[in-house]
C-alpha cells in the first residue's frame, strides 16, 4: 500500500488516520497475479469555533445606562426613560444579572436630605423598571446621597452626572 502503511493480511484489514487528504494505493499479490486499486481518504479540517463574543460583563458596562435627574427631583425624565428601557431590554435579554441601583445627588444639600434624595431616586428608576417588566426582585437600592460623586467640579455640568440612579451588577 502506497503510501507505506505495512503489510496486511489476505483477509485483514488496516486503519489509517492520515493528517491530510491522502490517496492509497493497495497491491495485493499472488499466485495467481497481482492486482491493484486506489483509494482516496478525504481529511476535512474542522470549522473554527465561533468568535468569542463579548462577556456579560462586558455588555452589562456597555448597555447598562444611568438615569439621570434634574435638580431637588426623583421623577423619571424624558432621556432617563431612554436610558432606563435599554437597562430593562439588557435585563431581559439577560435574566440571570441582578442589579443594585444606587441613588446619587449633587453636592449641594445636607447630608440626610441627600440620603432621602437619593433613595427616591434609586426607587424611581426601580417602579419604572418593574413597570417595564423588569422582576422587582432582581434589583435592590441603596442611596449614597451625595457620598459618592462621579465627577468632582463645582459646576451644573459636574452636578448633572451625579444626580443619577447608578447600576451595579449584585453578585
Amino acid at each position: 500500500m502506497a503510501p507505506d502503511v505495512g503489510n496486511v493480511q489476505p483477509e485483514g484489514s488496516t486503519q489509517v488516520t492520515p493528517s491530510d487528504s491522502t490517496t492509497y494505493t493497495a497491491t495485493a499479490s499472488g499466485p495467481g497475479g497481482s492486482a491493484r486499486a486506489t483509494a482516496r481518504v478525504t481529511v476535512t479540517a474542522p470549522p473554527p469555533p465561533p468568535p468569542a463574543g463579548p462577556s456579560v460583563d462586558e455588555l452589562f458596562l456597555k448597555e447598562v445606562r444611568d438615569a439621570l435627574f434634574d435638580f431637588n427631583k426623583a421623577d423619571i425624565r424624558p432621556d432617563a426613560r431612554e436610558a432606563l428601557g435599554k437597562t430593562a431590554e439588557f435585563l431581559r435579554n439577560y435574566p440571570q444579572v441582578r442589579v443594585t441601583i444606587e441613588g446619587h445627588c449633587d453636592e449641594r444639600g445636607s447630608t440626610e436630605y441627600n440620603l432621602a434624595l437619593g433613595d427616591r431616586r434609586a426607587n424611581a428608576a426601580k417602579q419604572y423598571l418593574v413597570s417595564l417588566g423588569i422582576s422587582a426582585d432582581r434589583m435592590t437600592t441603596v442611596s449614597f446621597g451625595k457620598e459618592k460623586p462621579s465627577c468632582g467640579e463645582h459646576n451644573e455640568r459636574c452636578w448633572q452626572q451625579n444626580r443619577r440612579a447608578h447600576f451595579v451588577q449584585a453578585q
